[in-house]
């Protein structure tokens, strides 16, 4: 009786190994990814500028960079830029040097400092832009340093993108099973490996007169969104 009940337990677990080993193998997969991408019309812009003073000493670099850049911020003011839209994105103050070079010999000399304060303003009429910008120069800003542009809320945009992406994505699929003949057993994994907003547009400057000022296109915010499956297979 005792033989018998190990024989039986024995030919269990013999019977349990195969079944078990079946399950554990990889099982075929299709790999597919699909992007899709919405535009959508930018709602703001960043500019950012500011003002490069040199002089003798440190100080007075300093000081002459302090009197320009406050006037550079009265005239954003002017503009319609609000106080709570302006932040100072660089500050430092560096010597400059004369580079005079000999044979297997630099000798660096200090010559001066340069300050230099950059300010983001973020300007929230896209058809103000380059009259800010102008306001700007004008006020003694002479390092334009870009213009970028971006909206409030994307979330909407770019759900709309996921469902076109993931769409595109099982269309693919079915596509690929019916040409190579194999049926879909269902959805391994999904994922969205990447997004992002990414501005396009048009900055151009150009030489300023009276009657014209500086043009700036805002074109459209393009958002993407990858979407990437594995799918089991069955033939």
């Amino acid at each position: 009786m005792l033989r018998a009940l190990i024989t039986s337990t024995a030919l269990a677990a013999t019977l349990c190994v195969p079944a078990f080993a079946q399950t554990g193998e990889s099982e075929p997969t299709l790999s597919l990814s699909e992007s899709a991408t919405v535009q959508i019309a930018p709602e703001y812009a960043m500019v950012s500028s500011g003002v490069v003073s040199r002089a003798d000493t440190a100080q007075a670099a300093v000081r002459a960079n302090a009197e320009a850049m406050s006037t550079v911020f009265t005239a954003l003011r002017r503009a319609g830029v609000a106080a709570d839209d302006m932040q100072t994105a660089q500050l430092s103050v560096s010597p400059v040097y004369s580079d005079r070079r000999q044979p297997n010999q630099i000798e660096l000399t200090i010559i001066g400092y340069e300050a230099r304060n950059q300010v983001s303003a973020k300007v929230r009429d896209t058809d103000r832009v380059g009259q800010v910008i102008d306001a700007m120069v004008s006020a003694g800003a002479n390092n334009i340093d870009g213009v970028t542009f971006g909206a409030e809320d994307t979330d909407d945009a770019l759900n709309a993108a996921r469902r076109s992406a993931i769409a595109a994505l099982l269309s693919k699929a079915s596509l690929f099973a019916d040409a190579a003949g194999f049926e879909l057993c269902g959805i391994r994994r999904m994922g969205e490996s990447s997004y992002r907003p990414q501005p396009v547009y048009e900055a151009r400057m150009m030489s300023m007169d009276d009657s014209a000022s500086t043009p700036i296109a805002a074109g459209e915010l393009t958002l993407t969104a990858t979407v990437s499956a594995d799918f089991c297979i069955t033939q």
